[in-house]
């Protein structure tokens, strides 16, 4: 089964037109794959786009990218609240010269996950992150791919790769105070009503088409052909989570990942 996941993924990643060095693929490019070069976003002084993607708040994700061109180093994920503007580059601490640099990590607090390693060879890579317990209309998550075949290590300089994606945070359960208790008694005792459910509902799991809370190799098939136009987006509506009324190539991705992860609960 798992071979099997894995050679659609593969199939997908050689199916991509190789115009960057990494893509973000979920969440979605700010700007798009190819536009990754100058800092925060891949654009100097770049507004927030239209390619939003609103997310649980405190949720754990899966972030998927794709590695064009394979260069050795690592990832880094970082958050925003509120724009692009917390983010910083990492500098390099010694072996700036060398192709084997040690480069700071958690450079601030707007960094979530640091030192993330290179896919040997490149192609389709990601990681599963936490996301901050807040509500935000203006929040960004970025990517940076850490270089280190380019010596000297220098900022500014072509050693780092950003990519973003412009987010929201809500939260499906809103936060409520506590009713202030009546000064007065009530002549008779009221009905108790009955206890909220302690648990949310189950999330429709990417990709599981047919409700069994996993994804099998029928149904990525039945994704890749909606993706082709040779069948219907109403034949996997888990599937087409923006509802385009079409499967991208990022709702594959996260179709597979649930395939390999499994949808848990």
């Amino acid at each position: 089964m798992i071979r099997a996941f894995l050679g659609i993924l593969a199939s997908i990643a050689f199916a991509l037109p190789a115009t960057a060095h990494v893509g973000l693929v979920y969440p979605p490019s700010r700007y798009g794959q190819n536009i990754l070069k100058f800092p925060p976003c891949g654009l100097g002084g770049g507004q927030r786009s239209n390619n939003v993607t609103t997310l649980e708040a405190g949720a754990t994700i899966d972030i998927v990218w794709d590695e064009y061109i394979d260069h050795p180093g690592h990832f880094r994920v970082s958050f925003d609240a509120d724009g692009d503007d917390d983010f910083v580059e990492p500098a390099c601490l010694s072996g700036c010269n060398s192709r084997m640099p040690t480069i700071e990590r958690y450079s601030n607090e707007a960094v979530l996950l640091d030192g993330i390693a290179d896919t040997p060879q490149g192609g389709p890579g990601g990681t599963r992150i936490t996301l901050p317990d807040i509500e935000c209309n203006n929040c960004t998550l970025q990517v940076i791919q850490v270089m280190y075949d380019k010596p000297p290590y220098r900022l500014p300089g072509d050693d780092l790769y950003y990519q973003c994606a412009d987010l929201v945070l809500r939260r499906s359960v809103p936060l409520t105070e506590t009713p202030t208790a009546s000064a007065t008694p009530s002549a008779e005792p009221p009905t108790p009503s009955p206890s909220p459910s302690s648990t949310l509902p189950a999330a429709v799991c990417d990709g599981d088409c047919d409700g069994s809370n996993d994804v099998s190799v029928d149904e990525i098939i039945t994704l890749v052909a909606i993706a082709l136009g040779t069948a219907d987006a109403t034949n996997c509506q888990p599937g087409d989570k923006d509802g385009s009324g079409t499967i991208e190539v990022n709702e594959i991705v996260a179709a597979l990942l649930r395939g390999l992860d499994g949808c848990g609960v």
